[in-house]
């Protein structure tokens, strides 16, 4: 635990010092790890490539018509992120968002460029200097040290949230209040993760399908490592579980994160018994082998093993498998793919580690309404049937998924969307990120799939945790 000691004297030695520093001064979060934060990709990114023929762009024409009639005075929004909402130089269309912002709305979006690794000193210069900068993308290290560093502003006056664009996200949206306030545009809710296979190797190994179990609703906890007992034989190359985050899939998937807001007040659920339930688990894959020992490969993950029969479950985004097959790291041929949620305890619901596309609004915006309304477009692009359906398209030629697995991947989202469970964490500050997720392998909640016990772990870390929460919520109550 020489890893956990130093950082917890680190983070007394710094006064408990919480989140962002504010606009101006040295930017905590440039120094942040971003091996765990996740960044938004929504369907309307995914469609960017989309070819809009006549037919397409008269069904958009369509659309467009349930969105809200105003008139913009400012066209223009202004969004600072590492890549650009509009269509890019290499002869890719628009989005089915930016479609229906242009011509509902006659919008446009300014684009400012920034790297990942700069992007939220980039954005404490620009709000420095007025530039009026609008919105800027929620990923899981936006919030809430976003809030207290004074990056972001609320949403709630620029939106209807009973409207009926908007009443569907209305309950995600409650994952980002703080104090009473709402600070993410809640564009979508997809699952962060699925368990992808190769059917191949199941068939091959006499296994139950995941999906079939899912469907017969006995695809949970049990069944996924029974699973895994019966096909794991390192000695004869055949691994279990892959994927670097495949830990907080399945610890949210017992529906408690480390970090919360409840009623919009911060809350350290470290001594939660669900909690404990889920790392417990985690420890017990390590124990009985079922996890890819990584060390073995330069501490790489192995995804290409999935092709090959040598893997049983990888746990990462559906985007690993939603682009041209050629370029899926996993190497299964599109016939044999195979996707299914992350299990969850049996009996309990299916909750999910959910990803909450949508932006934050940045402080002193030019222009609030036009996101608003940009963030309606991107609503409707993710649910109107119509503007989905380009999108399948797209999936059926590019991915060539089935008709089958387009299905599932949409039946795995609305679980997400049924069941989301966000940690917080990450995006408390960097101390409490160091203490619970970023900080190796052996730290926090990542300890248990690492041969840590949780109470080992949660001993050593629970008060801090605990006492860095409780500062940074009495410091957003202290904004008013």
């Amino acid at each position: 635990m020489k890893d956990m000691k130093k950082i917890l004297a680190g983070v007394m030695a710094m006064s408990m010092v919480v989140g962002m520093t504010a606009c101006g001064g040295t930017d905590e979060a440039a120094d942040e790890t971003t091996a765990e934060v996740t960044t938004t990709t929504t369907a309307t990114v995914a469609i960017n490539t989309a070819t809009l023929n006549d037919d397409d762009q008269a069904t958009l024409d369509q659309v467009a018509e349930q969105l809200i009639d105003v008139e913009l005075e400012n066209k223009t929004i202004k969004w600072i992120a590492h890549y650009d909402l509009n269509p890019s130089t290499s002869g890719q269309s628009e989005s089915v968002a930016l479609n229906l912002f242009k011509s509902k709305y006659e919008g446009n979006i300014e684009w400012y460029p920034t790297t990942w690794e700069t992007r939220y000193n980039d954005l404490s210069t620009y709000i420095l200097g007025g530039e009026g900068i609008d919105f800027f993308p929620c990923d899981t290290a936006a919030l809430p040290k976003g809030v207290i560093s004074g990056m972001f502003q609320p949403v709630d006056d620029y939106i209807d949230m009973s409207s009926d664009l908007w009443k569907e996200y209305a309950s995600a949206m409650e994952i980002y209040n703080f104090a009473g306030k709402h600070y993410e545009f809640v564009t979508n809710v997809t699952a962060e993760q699925v368990v992808i296979y190769n059917k191949k190797t199941i068939e091959e190994n006499g296994l139950e399908d995941p999906y079939e179990q899912w469907k017969a609703g006995e695809w949970n906890w049990d069944t996924f490592k029974e699973s895994l007992m019966q096909y794991v034989d390192p000695d004869n190359d055949c691994y279990g579980l892959d994927g670097f985050w495949a830990e907080k899939a399945l610890y949210l998937s017992a529906g408690v994160p480390a970090v919360s807001s409840v009623d919009g007040t911060l809350t350290c659920n470290l001594m939660n018994e669900d909690l404990e339930k889920a790392m417990n688990f985690g420890y017990d894959l390590y124990n009985n082998n079922l996890i890819i020992n990584r060390e073995i490969f330069d501490w790489a993950e192995q995804p290409q093993f999935m092709g090959e029969g040598k893997e049983l479950f990888y746990i990462c985004g559906a985007w690993a498998v939603n682009t041209d097959p050629a370029t899926w790291t996993t190497k299964i041929d599109p016939a044999d793919l195979g996707l299914v949620p992350v299990p969850s305890p049996a009996g309990s619901p299916n909750y999910q580690a959910a990803t909450l596309d949508g932006w934050c609004l940045c402080k002193g915006a030019s222009n609030p309404d036009g996101v608003a309304r940009f963030a309606e477009c991107t609503i409707l692009a993710n649910k109107d049937e119509a503007a989905i359906a380009i999108g399948d398209q797209k999936l059926r030629d590019d991915a060539h998924w089935s008709d089958e697995l387009i299905q599932i991947n949409k039946e795995i989202n609305d679980i997400a969307r049924q069941y989301p469970v966000v940690d917080l964490a990450t995006g408390v500050s960097t101390d409490v990120a160091s203490l619970t997720t970023d900080g190796g392998d052996n730290v926090g909640l990542r300890g248990a799939f690492h041969g840590v016990d949780w109470a080992t772990n949660r001993d050593e870390i629970s008060s801090v945790v605990s006492m860095l929460v409780d500062e940074a919520d009495q410091q957003i109550k202290d904004l008013g």
